[in-house]
């Protein structure tokens, strides 16, 4: 099983990229709005600077009813002023005594339909109304001299240059946050690597654990917690190697000794029969030899090895005087003695390691064409160990001298089987044997050279 390392990865770039993101546009908007207020609180506080400006002198002018100062006045700050829409000074009636659009000169202004947005000291009043350009700031200041009120100042400030300005500061902040925003992605997607790189080490050394493999410490890249994780992980990696070559040391020394058990049981009950002394050994190599031929991997033919040590052991229940009866047996006894296999396969039910063994010890006296015992199997039916420790097993009893015979030899028993492939022998397994014996004798030959 795989890690996705990409989708760890790519959690950790969505959520530092949802994150930057949320920021970036939060502070974009509080940004904006702040330099909006900026903006347009420098429009309001210049207009109110010129608005001030012409109070002071219209003070005067009223006074003396100068009439043409009031012009010159207005007419400079017109024109030196291009946001400025109109300028108004009106007596305390509303009515226009000088305005920047001649037509209203003398007629009464009203005031402002829109929202007062704020009042500022000495009666200076803000309004955002429509003027006859769009929407308007609107100022009205007072004109005070010698503390008699002799009217108001009212201009007029088109909100076209402050939209302008405020476009031209949007602009400028979405480019900025725009390389904030592509630095930030670089940066999360190098800050997802540098997280994910560690993570993925770790996930690499434990499939290597699991493998089986021994595997070289992992580096340490940082002194934070994934550092003193991996530090954990190289520490704990070591003391699983020391522990798993001692377990297979302990292992391998186990196995030796259960063979060495094995090899002495059979070694005692080849030992209850002077003439089968050594017979399991014999059909052990033998069988080894075929399963090698058939090409059994090393657990099989050791399988195989293990089970032809074992075929015999029922025979530990069969009393002497079937055992070492000169002569041929009777049917009861003849019943009694195929009964073995049987009476091994119990024997080896009593430990679980040693379950294994059990189908080529209690079918090896199976025939191919399903006349042997104990279960009548017959062609692949009869478990491959089984057939080639029935062959081996018969070879080893045919050249053998047995109470009631005399020894064969090699060549009546190669004969023999022969005869008695298809029948009583797997095809297959009788021919791999003839290519071993084949190979046995050319090897005579070259001894005998």
């Amino acid at each position: 099983m795989r890690i996705g390392f990409k989708n760890i990865r790519a959690k950790v770039t969505l959520y530092v990229l949802l994150l930057l993101l949320l920021t970036i546009v939060t502070s974009y908007f509080i940004t904006a709005r702040v330099m909006d207020d900026s903006v347009t609180g420098e429009v309001v506080k210049r207009a109110g600077s010129i608005s001030r400006t012409i109070a002071a002198a219209a003070g005067f002018n009223l006074m003396s009813q100068d009439l043409a100062g009031f012009d010159s006045i207005v007419f400079k700050a017109r024109i030196s002023n291009p946001d400025i829409e109109y300028i108004a000074i009106v007596d305390p009636n509303r009515r226009a005594i000088v305005h920047s659009d001649l037509d209203k000169l003398g007629a009464p202004l009203v005031p402002a339909a829109g929202r007062v947005l704020r009042s500022v000291e000495n009666g200076v009043n803000l309004f955002e109304a429509t003027g006859p350009g769009g929407r308007v700031f609107e100022i009205e200041n007072p004109i005070v001299f010698f503390d008699k009120p002799l009217g108001l100042v009212v201009m007029g400030v088109n909100q076209s240059v402050l939209a302008a300005a405020r476009a031209s500061i949007r602009s400028r902040l979405i480019w900025i946050f725009a390389i904030i925003l592509g630095l930030g992605i670089a940066s999360s997607v190098v800050l997802s690597s540098v997280l994910s790189r560690p993570v993925k080490q770790l996930a690499a050394g434990v499939e290597e654990m699991k493998a089986g493999r021994r595997s070289r410490p992992l580096r340490v890249y940082s002194r934070d917690e994934l550092g003193l994780l991996t530090k954990s992980f190289n520490e704990m990696t070591a003391q699983i190697t020391v522990q798993k070559d001692k377990l297979s040391k302990y292992a391998r020394d186990l196995e030796e000794s259960y063979v060495s058990t094995v090899r002495v049981l059979a070694a005692a009950i080849d030992a209850r029969d002077a003439y089968t002394h050594g017979h399991s050994t014999r059909v052990s190599q033998l069988s080894v030899d075929i399963a090698r031929e058939m090409g059994f991997d090393a657990e099989q033919i050791e399988e195989v090895e293990i089970a032809c040590l074992f075929h015999d052991v029922g025979k530990i229940k069969m009393p002497d005087s079937i055992l070492h009866k000169e002569g041929w047996l009777d049917p009861s006894e003849r019943r009694e003695m195929m009964r073995h296999p049987e009476f091994g396969a119990e024997i080896l039910t009593k430990a679980q390691s040693l379950f294994k063994y059990i189908p080529a010890v209690r079918h090896h006296h199976e025939h191919f064409d399903g006349s042997g015992y104990p279960d009548g199997l017959e062609g692949d039916r009869i478990p491959v160990a089984a057939a080639i420790v029935s062959l081996a097993d018969a070879y080893d009893a045919m050249t053998s001298d047995r109470p009631y015979r005399a020894a064969m030899s090699r060549e009546e028993a190669v004969e023999k089987i022969l005869q008695s492939s298809g029948r009583q022998f797997d095809p297959k397994i009788v021919t791999v044997f003839m290519k071993i014996l084949g190979g046995m004798k050319d090897h005579g030959k070259e001894e005998a050279r």
